[in-house]
């Protein structure tokens, strides 16, 4: 009868232990950690993971099939979760897209998704493409398309969801940067080089009092107009630091802009500057930091026709407009502007 009864036991652990979990064990390693949590987020779920001093974190998930995002309260990146996966994530938040990596089951599907972030800023240079004439750009993007379809038709094991989405959102994609370099061209002629710039007036310095535009008159002024929340902006910021360094001793002052409003602060404006505070501290941002009053309705980000950021802009110790839609502290091209300027 003992024999029995152990032999019941045995065959009900072997049974439990070969169902399918319906969960997803989820844990990690972050050099550099940019915050105590990460998120895991869509739409409809959310789910906080605490992370430790030495970075490391753990939690198991009960989710619907798909994709979500994962935010590490500084940048964030795809991640395809099913129940049954388990999930090993290792990146390093000096170079967050091109280090984050996936093992373990299920892996493959987020590593998957990894690389296509990395190929679509690889061969989407938007600095590229609005130096191109029309007709090299529309060949470029038809290329684009095609390398981009190869991609994602190139891993049979891929769920089809991933494939099905990439390949759909190509189009809309593309097209969304044509509207912005056919507004970019646009915004050109209406702000044209050496045409008198817009100003802004007494914003808030973050090393206090106020600041205006002709407070910086007799220097070159490159302002970047971002925000706390902007993955893009905050990719510039490690560029940016390097290019204030270099121009230290240059008549040039590097002038940020937080266009941070209640809408993206839970509807509060003293919280939009608390936040934008506390990343310029923590992130130990140089040059001159300001914090845009209206946000996106400032006067200077209206008259700019400021629709997407981070945009650059320089102007020179007249107070005349260089671009309004200078290249970003990642491009080269930056350095050769400066250079075309005698700054």
């Amino acid at each position: 009868m003992k024999k029995i009864a152990y032999l019941l036991v045995v065959l009900a652990v072997a049974a439990c232990q070969n169902e399918p979990k319906d969960y997803v064990t989820i844990s990690g390693q972050i050099t550099d950690k940019n915050s105590d949590s990460v998120v895991i987020r869509s739409r409809t779920y959310s789910k906080t993971i605490p992370v430790d001093e030495n970075g490391s974190f753990s939690d198991t998930l009960k989710v619907e099939t798909g994709t979500y995002n994962f935010y590490d309260g500084g940048e964030s990146t795809s991640i395809f979760l099913k129940n049954g996966f388990d999930l090993v994530i290792s990146l390093d938040t000096k170079m967050f897209d091109e280090t984050v990596k996936y093992s373990g089951t299920g892996a493959e599907h987020s590593n998957f998704l990894a690389k296509k972030a990395l190929l679509q800023e690889e061969l989407l240079d938007l600095d590229a493409l609005m130096a191109m004439d029309s007709i090299s750009r529309e060949e470029k993007f038809s290329s684009i398309e095609n390398q981009l379809t190869e991609f994602y038709n190139s891993d049979q094991s891929i769920d089809t969801s991933i494939v099905n989405n990439s390949i759909k959102t190509i189009q809309p994609m593309l097209n969304s940067y044509r509207r912005y370099i056919n507004e970019d061209i646009a915004m050109k002629r209406a702000l044209p080089k050496g045409a008198a710039s817009p100003v802004f007036t007494d914003y808030e310095n973050f090393s206090g009092g106020t600041t205006s535009l002709t407070d910086l008159k007799g220097k070159y002024v490159y302002v970047d107009v971002w925000a706390t929340w902007c993955g893009p902006c905050k990719a510039e910021i490690p560029s940016l630091k390097k290019v204030e360094k270099m121009y230290h001793d240059k008549n040039i002052a590097f002038v940020s802009l937080s266009i941070d409003d209640d809408r993206s602060h839970g509807g509060s404006w003293e919280q939009a500057n608390k936040d934008w505070r506390k990343m310029v501290e923590e992130k130990e941002l140089g040059g001159i930091q300001l914090f845009a009053p209206e946000g996106w309705k400032s006067d200077f980000v209206e008259a700019y026709k400021i629709r997407g950021i981070p945009r650059f802009i320089l102007i020179d110790p007249e107070g005349n407009i260089v671009t309004p839609s200078a290249p970003r502290p990642s491009s080269d091209a930056l350095i050769e502007l400066f250079n075309e300027e005698q700054i």
